[in-house]
C-alpha cells in the first residue's frame, strides 16, 4: 500500500466514524489531504479503534517521520558550558531521543483546535491516537482516587509511550499561565516543570530528554526569561549527580534560538 493509498484509507474510516463529518469530500491535493487527516485526529475524543485502523495509522505515520527526517539528539552538538546539554532548531515530532517534552493543557488530552500550531498538537498528531487515549486512560485511574472535577497540577509530569513519534516516551506537563507581570510562584512553578520532568525521567530509566519552550506560547511566559529558568534548573539539576546524560533545549522560532545560544 502506498503512503497516498494509506492515507486515503485513513481518511474514510475518520470520516465514517464521526457522523458530521459523513458527508465530507475528501481534498483531491495531497496537502489538503494530509490536512483533514490532522484536523480529524485532533477533534477525535479519546477512545479505542481498531486495530486495522492502528495497523494502517502506525505505518503512514512512521513513514511520514522518515520523509520529514529524523534527527539524532546524539548526532547534535553539544553546549560550551556543559556537554551534556544542546541547543537545537526543529521539529521536535522528529527527534529520536529517550523523551520529549510536551506543553500540555491541564485536561492532558492534547489539542483539539484543528490543524492549531502548539506543540500540544503537532505531538498528538504525528504520535497517533494512541496517545490521547493513553492520557484519557491515565487521567481515569488518578480521577478514580481523586474524584472526577481532578485535574493535572502545574508543573507536575506524566509520561506516556511515544507510539510513531521517534522518541521513546513523551513527558506532558502543564505550565503556568502568566496575564501581566511575571510572579515569583509563576516562576517557581516554571522551574519544577524542569526539574520535575527530570526526576520522573530518572525514575524511569530515560537518559536523555529534550525540552520544548514551556508556557512561552499561548501560556505567555516572557521567553527570556522562561529560557533563564531553563538553563538555570536544568543546570542545578545535572550537578546533583543526575543519570539524564543529554538534554536538548528545542527551539522552532528564531527569537527563541537566539534567546538560548546566548545562554549555552
Amino acid at each position: 500500500m502506498t503512503q497516498e493509498e494509506r492515507l486515503n484509507e485513513l481518511l474514510r474510516y475518520l470520516l465514517r466514524e464521526q457522523i458530521r463529518y459523513q458527508n465530507a469530500e475528501i481534498p483531491k491535493d495531497l496537502q489538503g489531504k494530509r490536512d483533514l487527516l490532522q484536523s480529524l485526529m485532533n477533534v477525535r475524543e479519546a477512545k479505542e479503534i481498531s486495530e486495522e485502523f492502528l495497523a494502517i495509522q502506525d505505518a503512514y505515520l512512521q513513514a511520514r517521520a522518515e520523509e520529514k527526517g529524523i534527527t539524532d539528539a546524539l548526532s547534535l552538538p553539544p553546549s560550551e558550558i556543559d556537554a551534556r546539554l544542546v541547543l537545537w532548531q526543529g521539529d521536535i515530532s522528529t527527534l529520536k531521543i529517550g523523551a520529549i517534552v510536551n506543553a500540555a493543557n491541564n485536561q492532558m488530552l492534547g489539542c483539539f483546535q484543528p490543524l492549531h500550531k502548539c506543540i500540544d498538537n503537532i505531538i498528538h498528531t504525528y504520535a497517533g491516537v494512541q496517545l490521547r487515549y493513553a492520557c484519557f486512560q491515565q487521567m481515569e485511574r488518578i480521577r478514580e482516587r481523586l474524584g472526577a472535577s481532578y485535574v493535572q497540577p502545574t508543573g507536575i509530569p506524566m509520561m506516556t509511550d511515544a507510539y510513531n513519534l521517534p522518541a521513546g516516551k513523551v513527558v506532558h506537563v502543564v505550565g503556568p499561565i502568566v496575564s501581566g507581570e511575571v510572579t515569583d510562584k509563576q516562576k517557581e512553578q516554571l522551574a519544577a516543570c524542569y526539574r520535575n520532568t527530570l526526576m520522573l525521567c530518572e525514575r524511569n530509566g530515560v537518559d536523555s530528554v529534550a525540552f520544548c519552550c514551556i508556557s512561552t506560547g499561548v501560556f505567555m511566559f516572557p521567553k527570556a526569561k522562561a529560557a533563564e529558568i531553563a538553563v538555570s534548573t536544568v543546570r542545578d539539576c545535572l550537578s546533583k549527580e543526575s543519570k539524564v546524560q543529554r538534554v536538548v533545549f528545542n527551539v522552532f522560532g528564531d527569537e527563541d534560538f537566539e534567546i538560548y545560544k546566548r545562554l549555552l
